[in-house]
């Protein structure tokens, strides 16, 4: 109860913002009522992604090969989806699609908890509800991107997301605590139901927003030639395909160690969901130093080099649960990962979604984004798969171990590459 009230707390003190400096962007309306939706939905999610995989591992048994299929159903819609979704996204308003999205995640959410007191929950279920959310990801995920870059000047785009990160800090400490209190009390499908009340709070502040967006109608233009422009963009911007082919290979193995860790967690160091989420509080903790020191580190370093640290850390949490012994030390262990990997996804998406919008021009983020998010995540359902066929057949600890070490290995890979070692200011659009 204490941790809510300091997360919400922290909430109301950053929404006052007549002590703030002058410039702060806190002080622009638009981007206060997104940070604090941020904030809401994000604590939220701490709920879901404890309760969702532990509502298949504890209520329905589910096996790594099974946890495999939940991941892959629930990447699939960006490999089938996001292409188009980028061409469409260019041609509407961004933000209605995005109020649009959330409501549908929250109804989405909701039939989880329905079909658990009726009865009916199996495995299928929760794969379709997986595959939903994934829609609701590619499509409004995308629109929302783009939304930031329309209250948000191109040159505070770091800013922007450092502070956002920093707000999902706040949902990180707080959240996983009262999410395995919830998920003890209430079991894991009802506590799922609470995060859907939470995005729907979120809707209403989402709203308020105005923003003033003209679509200009091309009556020549052609839906299946405007994809193959967004495609032919990031192909011949070097920057952007770098980023995607490491991204791309980062976002494997994180869906190989991400499959079977609630899994090690639950069975290899006999963790009840109340320490899990407890331990999940490391996530918050390694958000907040990313958040506090990840800007500074991208000024001085530049925005390349300091994405490229993201890989390595994460690498490290990975490789160090492999090894994790099943005692209390082990636990510590566990919280360890979960520190490195937010860390270092936080270090790394700050940069790469920074990167990436201040090199596109404005008519092309939508379909940049999408053909982005689609490139990234093409090995992301194999990689699910793989790490619950190697947790099922060679160990659980196996996909922990084979994650980790791709990660050092990918870590050093891109410190060869001179384009991201000399990227060190965010680039001007291309022509």
């Amino acid at each position: 109860m204490q941790a809510a009230f300091s997360f919400f707390e922290r909430i109301r003190s950053a929404l006052r913002f007549s002590s703030l400096p002058a410039n702060d962007l806190l002080r622009d309306q638009n981007y206060r009522r997104i940070f604090a939706s941020v904030v809401i939905t994000h604590f939220g999610a701490q709920i879901t992604m404890l309760a969702l995989p532990l509502t298949a591992v504890t209520v329905l048994n589910a096996s790594p090969t099974q946890m495999g299929f939940l991941m892959a159903f629930e990447i699939a819609p960006f490999v089938l989806l996001s292409l188009p979704a980028g061409v469409w996204l260019d041609r509407v308003k961004k933000l209605p699609v995005y109020v649009a999205g959330e409501l549908v995640f929250a109804f989405a959410l909701l039939t989880v908890p329905i079909a658990a007191w009726t009865n009916v929950l199996t495995m299928t279920w929760l794969y379709a509800v997986g595959f939903l959310l994934g829609c609701v990801h590619v499509v409004a995920g995308s629109a929302a991107q783009i939304v930031l870059t329309q209250i948000v000047s191109r040159d505070r785009l770091v800013e922007a997301h450092s502070k956002n990160a920093l707000a999902v800090s706040g949902s990180e400490i707080a959240g996983p605590g009262i999410a395995g209190a919830l998920i003890k009390i209430l079991g894991a499908p009802i506590a799922i139901a609470f995060d859907a009340l939470l995005i729907f709070g979120a809707v209403v502040l989402l709203k308020g927003i105005r923003v003033e967006e003209t679509i200009k109608p091309r009556g020549d233009a052609n839906f299946w030639m405007q994809l193959k422009e967004g495609v032919r963009f990031v192909a011949r911007t070097r920057l952007l395909w770098t980023m995607a082919l490491m991204v791309g290979l980062w976002q494997t193995f994180h869906h190989m160690a991400s499959v079977v860790q609630i899994l090690v967690a639950s069975r290899e160091l006999g963790m009840s969901a109340q320490t899990i989420g407890l331990c999940y509080i490391g996530m918050g903790v390694g958000t907040i130093v990313a958040s506090v020191y990840g800007k500074r580190v991208s000024e001085r370093f530049g925005p390349g080099p300091t994405l490229i640290v993201g890989f390595g850390i994460s690498g490290v949490g990975w490789l160090a649960l492999a090894l994790a012994p099943a005692n209390t030390f082990g636990v510590l262990i566990f919280a360890f990962m979960l520190t490195c990997f937010s860390a270092g996804a936080t270090v790394l998406f700050v940069n790469f979604l920074s990167l990436r919008q201040a090199v596109t021009p404005e008519a092309l983020l939508g379909r940049m984004t999408s053909t982005m998010r689609w490139l990234i995540l093409i090995g992301a359902g194999p990689g699910a798969l793989i790490g619950g066929y190697i947790g099922e057949h060679v160990g659980l600890r196996a996909s922990l171990a084979c994650a980790g070490i791709g990660a050092l290995v990918l870590t050093w890979i891109a410190s060869r590459n001179a384009l991201l070692v000399n990227t060190r200011a965010l680039p001007k659009p291309v022509e």
